[in-house]
């Protein structure tokens, strides 16, 4: 039996100390929003729900999701060519994760699962959700100033976090532009750095990726991306008899406050959180309070059950145990990442050139 190092034993009580109070603050959000919400009038508003928009808002949740794995095949395009099919799959095996298991598990299985399939590198994978979540703040920096404008009063707690968000994508920006187009000064620089001696595969593969068409053409794919988000939540409000009237501006500006608390640690099915910034977006417009705690609990419902839905039938089809697929994820991201001996795609590989034979007189 393999014991622990000191190292681990720190690491695991850390995760357990961020864990509580990830799921404490989840829990006291959850509250608030239950508490005030009014129960008779929201089973009223249920029971007259205009199903053709609820129909669209489910439909366009799912189309969410293909839209992000047609961007992850255009980003992995340089390194291997990989169906829609696949990388929706892992992406709602890894959606599915992420709503039973804590600190966003599902990246990881998702990244892993894509892998395990393609024979892609985990650390391409990895690579390639790092470049995802760069493109994604940085529309989603340009969205919150949109969003800020159209607001009556913003909360100076969302200033706050969009500035953190800034400086984020900045520095992450940074660190891929120049492991991308930089490549032998980063691998010199870390060089005898036992503990970066991981970062030298995710630089190489930075580099792979970074040096294509395909790159712009996934980071231009992040906006619609984005947009898309704000059909679900809009037809949504269409359905929900209250909130019928509303723009679509007040649905996007909900898109980008529910985007920007995903950015932080949540408890499992974003439980809390998500309920709390649909219903203070919804409060910042003059919406009465039972309504809006009312009808982020509805929203919560719209998005999170079908995703469940979806992600269980792509866990069966994938024939793995979630528990044994996390542990199969986690062992493989421990294991010391090895170099290729090619680092060209797969595609543009030559093959070897076959010795002249020899011509005996």
């Amino acid at each position: 039996m393999q014991h622990e190092t000191a190292g681990d034993v720190r690491r695991h009580v850390a995760s357990r100390y961020v864990l509580i109070a990830t799921n404490t603050i989840a829990l006291i959000c959850l509250a608030w929003v239950l508490w005030g919400t009014n129960w008779r009038q929201l089973g009223n508003n249920v029971r007259h729900l205009h199903w053709a928009w609820l129909a669209l808002a489910i439909t366009a949740d799912i189309l969410v999701y293909v839209c992000q794995g047609w961007r992850w095949g255009l980003l992995l395009a340089p390194v291997q060519a990989v169906s829609l099919w696949d990388t929706v799959r892992a992406i709602y095996v890894g959606l599915f994760a992420n709503e039973v298991l804590p600190f966003r598990a599902g990246e990881i299985i998702r990244c892993f699962l894509l892998g395990r399939w393609t024979r892609i590198p985990m650390s391409v994978t990895l690579a390639s959700a790092l470049i995802e979540r760069i493109f994604d703040g940085f529309w989603l920096i340009l969205c919150l100033l949109v969003a800020i404008r159209e607001t009556p009063h913003v909360h100076p707690f969302i200033l706050r976090a969009g500035a953190f968000l800034t400086v984020l994508v900045a520095v992450c920006a940074v660190f891929l532009g120049v492991a991308m187009y930089w490549k032998e000064q980063t691998l010199n620089a870390i060089t005898g750095t036992r503990w970066l001696s991981w970062a030298r595969v995710v630089i190489t593969d930075l580099h792979l990726i970074g040096h294509s068409r395909y790159l712009y053409l996934s980071f231009l794919a992040s906006l619609p991306y984005l947009l898309l988000q704000v059909v679900p939540i809009y037809a949504l409000m269409r359905a929900f008899g209250p909130l019928s009237h509303l723009r679509m501006d007040i649905a996007f500006t909900m898109m980008v406050f529910l985007r920007l608390g995903s950015a932080v640690p949540q408890a499992p099915g974003n439980i809390g959180l998500f309920h709390f910034a649909a219903a203070q977006t919804l409060l910042l417009f003059a919406i009465p309070r039972g309504v809006a705690n009312g009808f982020a609990v509805v929203l919560w419902a719209v998005v999170t059950l079908p995703l469940l839905l979806v992600g269980f039938i792509a866990l069966a089809v994938t024939g793995v145990d979630m528990s044994e697929l996390h542990r199969q994820a986690r062992g493989h991201l421990r294991r010391p990442f090895r170099p290729r001996e090619d680092k060209t795609a797969p595609h543009q590989q030559k093959p070897p050139r076959r010795s002249r034979p020899e011509v005996h007189d």
